[in-house]
């Protein structure tokens, strides 16, 4: 795979440059594939450009050099007539070998998910180049695999100042909100029920086999437990704004109907629940979500956000603060 005109499709090329800027260590074919001037958006931050990319990259590379990325999926659109935008879900192996982001290398083996949102033209020489992308990586999985209690790191002790404290609203060259299908409007109308607090619904839009992959790695079955994640989520931020920033879906013989959102949660930790005691602090939120559908409902569900990140804005301002999803309830 020397480069990306041999790639027939859209989501062969998402797949295959995947590969080989990691598996092959291609770290500087990034040039080729990304824009000079993308700009990638994560809860943790954003890189401007292609060389900021190679930098994280190569960063990542040396703190985790075995990384395996493991394409479970790529759902993907053209959304104008040279527009393509895909939502890449990645389940990522690696072993923290080296030095970096998150300390001393541990020679833990650790295993975690990661969406990617990429918006690409058409390039005559490389067939397609990355000029926007939204990034949601399980943080969560990651600490606590490798050990890192949420509250003595210091990645969540960076000061987050600024109306705009995670750089998402810095527009790039795509302004789309993606390509309605049948799937997506289904799932879009299910995720503004489950923020509007309508968490009953989850009888009607989820099969009684569902599966849900959340982060900090974790997974559970069945729509009790269905139930269970929206009203802990919702509890926390009962008067947040919710918003959907772009959502594309597909249907065929050879896999189910599926859509992927992206989606925007903003307003204060007012509320117990899955975060703890309220702070008061207002919390930015990015989630990315896949969803399947069979006969009666979904049958599978992919909800990524960045817990590490939520914490980090939720107690910028304390100190002395215990961070983590057990936080006490009281004073004791």
């Amino acid at each position: 795979m020397s480069n990306s005109s041999q790639y027939a499709s859209f989501p062969e090329f998402i797949l295959g440059i995947t590969f080989e800027i990691w598996e092959e260590k291609g770290i500087n074919k990034i040039r080729r594939y990304y824009h000079d001037d993308v700009k990638v958006r994560a809860p943790d931050g954003i890189a401007v450009g292609n060389k900021s990319v190679i930098q994280a990259t190569g960063e990542t590379l040396a703190e985790f050099p075995d990384r395996v990325l493991l394409g479970e999926d790529v759902i993907w659109a053209q959304t104008g007539e040279n527009s393509w935008y895909s939502s890449h879900r990645i389940l990522s192996k690696a072993t923290h070998r080296g030095q970096g982001k998150y300390g001393q290398p541990t020679n833990k083996e650790i295993i975690y998910r990661v969406i990617a949102d990429c918006h690409a033209v058409k390039d005559d020489q490389y067939g397609w180049v990355i000029n926007d992308e939204w990034l949601v990586q399980d943080q969560g999985a990651i600490f606590k695999q490798l050990g890192i209690n949420y509250g003595n790191h210091k990645y969540l002790l960076d000061p987050i100042e600024g109306t705009d404290p995670l750089g998402l609203n810095i527009e790039g060259p795509y302004h789309g909100k993606g390509v309605e299908t049948e799937t997506s409007r289904l799932y879009v109308e299910h995720l503004n029920t489950m923020m509007r607090g309508e968490v009953s619904s989850v009888y009607k839009n989820y099969s009684r086999a569902c599966q849900l992959e959340l982060s900090e790695g974790k997974t559970v079955y069945g729509i009790d437990e269905a139930e269970q994640f929206w009203i802990s989520f919702c509890a926390s931020f009962p008067d947040s704004e919710f918003r959907i920033e772009h959502q594309i879906g597909q249907s065929g013989q050879n896999h189910p109907a599926k859509a992927a959102v992206r989606w925007r949660l903003t307003g204060d930790h007012s509320g117990y629940g899955m975060f703890g005691r309220p702070s008061g602090h207002f919390v930015d939120i990015m989630g990315i979500s896949h969803a399947e559908y069979g006969p009666n409902g979904i049958i599978r569900e992919f909800i990524l956000i960045d817990h590490v990140s939520i914490w980090s804005q939720i107690h910028r301002e304390d100190e002395g603060m215990y961070f983590g999803t057990n936080l006490p309830l009281d004073d004791e």
